[in-house]
């Protein structure tokens, strides 16, 4: 008799941090440039498919407005929260809308000041 094993899957559940954060981008006009900017810089993978753009970085990774206004040849303002999340599909990480840029991050703590979040355990 003849036991079969079946391979591994590489899309196993795995539960150890990634120290990743990252969204995904629709594949259009306003995604091309965003995916331009952020992948300029230095810690951020860009990865592009056919019907959207995958942005990740590692640790933290900041979209700041007025960078993304002058690829685009627009005046400051034109790129703001409201523009990147009519953009933006999916979200992971902790996101952080302010008024210049949006900021991802990979791990909770690293946002507790901008989240108001205490770190200190209470009893």
């Amino acid at each position: 008799m003849t036991v079969f094993k079946t391979a591994e899957s590489p899309y196993k559940s795995n539960n150890t941090a990634s120290n990743r954060c990252g969204f995904t981008l629709m594949n259009n006009q306003v995604g091309v440039i965003v995916a331009e900017v952020m992948g300029g810089k230095e810690n951020v993978t860009i990865t592009p498919l056919p019907s959207m753009i995958r942005v990740d970085a590692d640790g933290r990774m900041d979209v700041v407005y007025s960078e993304i206004d002058e690829a685009a040849g627009e005046e400051e303002g034109w790129f703001n929260s409201a523009e990147f999340e009519e953009n933006m599909s999916t979200h992971y990480g902790r996101m952080v809308h302010l008024d210049d840029r949006t900021i991802m991050f990979a791990n909770p703590e690293d946002a507790a000041e901008y989240l108001d979040f205490d770190l200190v355990a209470r009893s």
